[in-house]
């Protein structure tokens, strides 16, 4: 990269940053996406829910494929990022609901 001209190397410098700033708040957005996802799982927990609810996963694939076409986002892109993240979502779902069931007290007899 020592070949490169200044205006050039500025260039690209400032173009990174500007993505570094972008997945340092894509990574605050997707942690507080979490945050709120946890607190469902322990909603359904407690409501004996299951932790997937594929018709609500239909309808938000569905909104991100439109809201990717909206932003000019390849929507099996933004389809393949939600699955990944419903995915992780529905692993700790599961999570909480085993802790759960383990910590309900037992009824006699049972």
């Amino acid at each position: 990269m020592n070949d490169i001209d200044e205006p050039v190397r500025a260039e690209l410098n400032r173009l990174r940053e500007s993505i570094d700033n972008i997945d340092a708040a894509v990574v605050h957005m997707l942690a507080e996406r979490f945050k709120a996802t946890q607190q469902v799982g322990h909603l359904k927990a407690q409501h004996h829910l299951p932790p997937a609810d594929p018709a609500r996963e239909a309808r938000q694939i569905a909104r991100l494929r439109q809201l990717a076409e909206s932003a000019k986002l390849d929507p099996a892109f933004a389809e393949k990022l939600l699955n990944f993240i419903v995915a992780e979502v529905i692993r700790h779902h599961e999570r909480i609901a085993e802790q759960s069931a383990g910590e309900q007290p037992r009824t006699p007899g049972a």
